[in-house]
């Protein structure tokens, strides 16, 4: 699947949220914390060619992703990307360290999720602030943020790894 995306830092998601529900949005999943883990090869290889392997998780279930290196785009972050349900995270973090993966940086956040348009909202709270994240097709992503108010020069493309550790 490709993944399409852009972030939005947005110290108010109350009132995004809120503008969000009154224009007809869904909410797909209530705030709630994840737990997320990026694994690589002791050589760092999947770093090097800018892929990621993430192991997140929610109370007891989890998912584990891996995301291709971006592809060119001057406004977004363009990935592919696999992921499936896993019902023993735990499990599955020992299954990643026996394969010779090791943990390289974890992080956690508060999401909610909604639905507009096609495109998929998550209100992220981190340590390094808050974020909208759009997810969908870069014409309704753009089309939605423009009904915010949004600037497409207010997009960011980077990750929460490049976030994180930069702010």
């Amino acid at each position: 699947m490709l993944e399409i995306e852009v972030k939005v830092r947005q110290e108010d998601l109350g009132a995004v949220r809120a503008r969000l529900l009154d224009m007809g949005a869904v909410i797909l999943q209530e705030r709630h914390l994840e737990e997320n883990t990026l694994y690589d090869l002791r050589g760092r290889d999947l770093s090097r060619r800018r892929e990621a392997l993430r192991l997140r998780t929610r109370g007891r279930k989890g998912e584990l992703t891996f995301k291709g290196p971006p592809q060119k785009s001057r406004r977004f972050k363009i990935r592919r990307e696999f992921e499936t349900e896993v019902r023993k995270p735990k499990q599955a973090a020992k299954i990643l360290t026996a394969l010779g993966f090791v943990p390289v940086f974890s992080y956690a956040k508060h999401r909610a999720v909604l639905k507009l348009d096609r495109v998929r909202i998550c209100l992220d709270e981190t340590a390094g602030g808050n974020y909208l994240e759009f997810e969908g097709e870069r014409n309704r992503i753009t089309a939605l943020a423009k009904k915010l108010g949004i600037s497409t020069r207010a997009m960011i493309k980077k990750s929460y790894i490049e976030l994180l550790t930069k702010s």
